[in-house]
C-alpha cells in the first residue's frame, strides 16, 4: 500500500467519519483512480471509523504544512 497526494486528495470530499467499506463504496463511485480503491482495500481493518485522512494515512499535510497567507488571496 503506498500514498501519494493525488491519491489521498481523491477522498477530501470523502464521507467523514467512515468506515473501511463506505470508504471503498466512495472511492467507486467518484471514479477514483484504482490505486485508491487497492490501498482501501488493503487497510487491516477491525469495524475502525475513520475520521479523516489521517487516520488512513498520518502524513498527509495538513492546512498548516502550506506557506501562504490565505488572506492575500
Amino acid at each position: 500500500m503506498y500514498w501519494t497526494l493525488e491519491l489521498a486528495s481523491k477522498l477530501e470530499d470523502a464521507p467523514w467519519p467512515a468506515a473501511k467499506e463506505e470508504l471503498i463504496d466512495f472511492a467507486i463511485r467518484s471514479g477514483a483512480p484504482l490505486e485508491v480503491i487497492e490501498n482501501l482495500q488493503e487497510i487491516e481493518d477491525e469495524g475502525e471509523i475513520y475520521e479523516s485522512i489521517e487516520d488512513i494515512w498520518p502524513d498527509y499535510p495538513s492546512k498548516e504544512d502550506f506557506f501562504f497567507n490565505e488572506d492575500e488571496y
